[in-house]
């Protein structure tokens, strides 16, 4: 597989053979790209238009549905509030997180608050409601065979991301004027959760670190995403399976009049999920790096306070 270039993997292949081959690009990049996925096209044309003309509607409206006290957990945070852990400067860009509602009386209510939804545009709610079902049902499948990849049952991963905390986020880069410093869209990061699915952008400018310490595209091609392994999948594998640094790079100053939309679904386990390292991923070259169990909330709540969302 040459290091340059990331996979374009069909989900209808036999779940054996896709298994196999998002393992072995995981292992290679942390990353893979996925074709032939359940997600209706028309929903997700709705979805790029509703997530524009929202990002259009007066800062002012927006802010109304800002909350800090819930970390960025549900509706809208504003430009310049996130930034990439060890960075020097925040990220360029604003977004919107949907999460799932949970049952009336749910024990997990503390961490997953409900969600919030803008008066305008017409139909936000139902669109996205929608298509977080959707993209949820195309993660338990993607971590199906992943499973399967690590030797465990195929419904390994289900009581896991029941009623898990996964977060869909409508993403806007302005466009950039006067940008000085270090400042990029999206500084070098990894993800949180355990997989995330990205929807290609119309902008390019998404680019991971291969493990020889070089930048390259990973911009899925048109009815393609990219699908990547989170921190938290790094650690229930033992690094197994990499949690790869990424980044959205400045567009060239041809393109960096335009704004560049993107919406990413980081599916996240249950709140209350203890980690506890795979045994089949510890051996004498790689022993347990994490003897002491955690909850998957615990972690995000740490990782919420690196990049500047949680205080």
């Amino acid at each position: 597989m040459p290091l340059s270039t990331l996979p374009v993997l069909s989900l209808a292949d036999t779940p054996e053979a896709f298994s196999k081959a998002i393992g072995d690009s995981f292992r290679t990049f942390g990353f893979a790209m996925v074709k032939d996925f359940d997600i209706d096209r028309a929903l997700i044309d709705r979805a790029w238009d509703l997530s524009k003309q929202f990002f259009d509607l007066p800062v002012d409206e927006k802010r109304r549905y800002h909350n800090p006290a819930i970390a960025g957990a549900r509706g809208y945070t504003p430009f310049g509030v996130e930034i990439a852990k060890d960075a020097k400067a925040h990220d360029l860009k604003e977004f919107w997180h949907i999460g799932r509602d949970l049952p009336e009386g749910s024990p997990l209510a503390d961490s997953m608050p409900p969600n919030v939804w803008p008066d305008r545009p017409e139909g936000f709610q139902e669109v996205f409601s929608e298509l977080y079902r959707q993209f949820d049902r195309t993660g338990a499948t993607i971590l199906s065979r992943i499973a399967l990849y690590l030797g465990l049952d195929e419904n390994w991963f289900d009581a896991g991301i029941e009623d898990g905390n996964s977060v869909m986020r409508l993403l806007h880069y302005p466009p950039l004027e006067n940008v000085a410093g270090e400042a990029i869209r999206a500084g070098a990061h990894g993800d949180i959760n355990l997989i995330t699915l990205l929807l290609g952008a119309e902008e390019a400018g998404l680019e991971l670190l291969t493990k020889e310490g070089n930048w390259i595209s990973a911009s899925p091609p048109e009815g393609a995403m990219v699908i990547n392994v989170g921190d938290m999948l790094e650690r229930l594998t033992n690094h197994v399976l990499p949690s790869t640094i990424h980044r959205v790079r400045n567009p060239d100053a041809q393109r960096a009049r335009f704004s560049r939309y993107s919406m990413p679904f980081f599916l996240h386990l249950r709140s209350d999920f203890p980690f506890v390292t795979l045994p089949q991923c510890i051996s004498d070259d790689n022993p347990d790096r994490y003897p002491v169990s955690i909850t998957a909330d615990d972690f995000l709540q740490q990782r919420l306070r690196e990049i500047g969302l949680k205080k």
